[in-house]
């Protein structure tokens, strides 16, 4: 099958297809008389497994490892869940992270009221902190005043 083909069947663009060949992910397909790749269906069931691991924010290190993992089928799969248990563990700090960007965006938006001169925006003074953590753990007497929720 052609490229196009391919990536509707894996509901993945082409130039996803061409990077994760360049990168090594994709064994090069073999060239039909018109130069056009040609796809095989071993091609398509990788290409789903790759996919299917950078749906979970798999980094491509991670992906080249299972890949490896994968095509010794008989050796034990015990790398494979340490694999994925500091993958887990990234997620999670990731998460953690996120929750306090969320706070802070937060706490910058109670620092103004709606309809406010830019100059009084409490959100653009929070901003102009030379860190922004200071918002959440230390606000500023003169941003404490104003319309928190």
């Amino acid at each position: 099958m052609k490229i196009g083909e391919l990536a509707k069947r894996i509901n993945c663009p082409v130039e996803t297809i061409r990077y994760w060949e360049k990168e090594g992910l994709v064994p090069t397909p073999s060239r039909s008389d018109g130069n056009y790749r040609v796809y095989r269906e071993a091609d398509l069931e990788r290409l789903l497994f790759i996919r299917n691991c950078r749906t979970l924010d798999m980094s491509l290190e991670e992906i080249r490892l299972l890949l490896a993992m994968r095509d010794h089928p008989k050796d034990d799969c015990h790398e494979i869940n340490d694999l994925i248990d500091e993958h887990i563990q990234h997620v999670e700090a990731r998460i953690h992270a996120l929750q306090s960007l969320s706070t802070q965006l937060r706490t910058l938006r109670q620092n103004c009221g709606d309809h406010r001169e830019v100059n009084q925006c409490g959100i653009i003074e929070g901003l102009s902190c030379q860190n922004i953590a200071e918002v959440e753990s230390e606000a500023p007497t003169h941003l404490t005043g104003l319309h928190r929720h």
